[in-house]
């Protein structure tokens, strides 16, 4: 294992901070914020056949470029510290994975293309109104619609969906459902639903982070085709939502850095009694302890973003360790970001905000570190 990253990944950071830091300032997270769709049209176009972001870890025989998830971390990364407004996370790192890690061959080439090229928008739904990360909150049931077996591919869903993102413009949906009289980690299912199917009802949610959009998903009597083998949808599953946390980690880790960037520029040029904070014994030990945590941080990713890369044994391990330490470190960068700016940093002018409601959100969002520690724990055999 490197625990550098090369010259060729560096420069596809320098690349995609450029794109970002043209595309997605301040001002245009701001006004896509205040969109229904939540992201621009223009740009994701751009993302995908200028710098082939949405094709960069989906294998080259399905239409990507095949790089792997150390790159994607370093993506994602980059997008977490301008709070990139793009349906990003949900096609690439919760759809396109559940189409690689449940999917035929057949599938794979008919579905990844167009998540690849941008052409298509997708996401994962499988969050229900529980509001449970695990197996026992999919209590959606798919039927058969031929009365028989479904092995042609025909059910009907019918149930709800909670907390999808980007579901309300998704073109692709894939849905974690299960067949009936099933229960815990028996008889889960991947299918996927057109975005405009009959008798699916998309509803945006209202979100304390207004920069990742989410919706409500009503099925009722919706068709869907089985995606890759009847019952096996909890492994495939279980291996995405690990992945999800990496990707999700990797996105705090850029946030994080970016919240130590303006608290430690802030106090350079904020006077006080005469002299910068900076100055002061309670600010360098707040900006000491944040860069503590995001240098932390970062190890914890990277080596989530390795394993993951490599189909390590350790992935479900690392990615719940990662998952639950990034989550807080993000949070407390957040929110010293606020207290070393003080009362210009409560305002609604201000992005500290901005990053905060993200960091929150990210945190809860997949399992919040309780729930990650207890898994770990699990997994550990504890």
């Amino acid at each position: 294992m490197n625990f550098a990253f090369s010259e060729e990944q560096e420069e596809l950071r320098r690349s995609v901070r450029r794109f970002l830091d043209d595309k997605s300032p301040v001002t245009e997270v701001r006004r896509l914020m205040e969109t229904t769709e939540g992201y621009d049209p223009k740009v994701w176009a751009q993302m995908g056949n200028e710098l082939g972001l949405q094709s960069l870890h989906i294998p080259e025989a399905y239409g990507g470029q095949g790089y792997s998830f150390v790159e994607l971390v370093v993506v994602l990364e980059e997008m977490g510290r301008s709070l990139l407004c793009a349906p990003y996370f949900a096609s690439v790192c919760l759809a396109a994975n559940a189409i690689l890690n449940a999917g035929t061959e057949e599938q794979k080439a008919e579905l990844l293309p167009g998540i690849a090229s941008g052409e298509t928008i997708a996401t994962l739904a499988f969050t229900e109104p529980s509001g449970k990360w695990d197996a026992n909150g999919i209590t959606m049931e798919a039927v058969p619609s031929d009365g028989g077996s479904g092995g042609s591919g025909g059910y009907t869903l019918d149930g709800t969906k909670m907390f999808v993102l980007d579901g309300h413009t998704a073109g692709l949906i894939v849905v974690a459902a299960r067949s009936a009289g099933s229960d815990g980690t028996e008889g889960i299912s991947f299918f996927t639903v057109d975005g405009d199917a009959p008798g699916l009802t998309r509803t945006a949610l209202p979100t304390m982070d207004q920069t990742r959009k989410q919706a409500k998903l009503e099925f009722s009597g919706v068709k869907a085709s089985l995606l890759g083998e009847e019952g096996a949808g909890w492994a495939a599953l279980s291996k995405t939502l690990d992945q999800v946390a990496v990707c999700l980690a990797a996105e705090q880790v850029g946030g994080a850095q970016k919240c130590l960037d303006m608290s430690v520029e802030y106090a350079k040029v904020r006077i006080q009694f005469g002299r910068p904070i900076g100055s002061f014994q309670a600010i360098k030990h707040k900006c000491a302890d944040m860069l503590l945590e995001v240098e932390s941080s970062k190890s914890a990713a990277y080596y989530a973003g390795w394993a993951a890369a490599e189909d390590n044994d350790e992935l479900p391990v690392v990615a719940s360790l990662a998952k639950s330490y990034c989550s807080e470190a993000y949070f407390h960068a957040a929110a010293e970001n606020i207290q070393i700016h003080g009362g210009i940093g409560f305002t609604w002018e201000h992005d500290a905000h901005l990053y905060f409601k993200r960091a929150k959100s990210s945190e809860i969002l997949f399992g919040d570190p309780t729930y990650h520690r207890e898994l770990l724990a699990q997994r550990i055999g504890i």
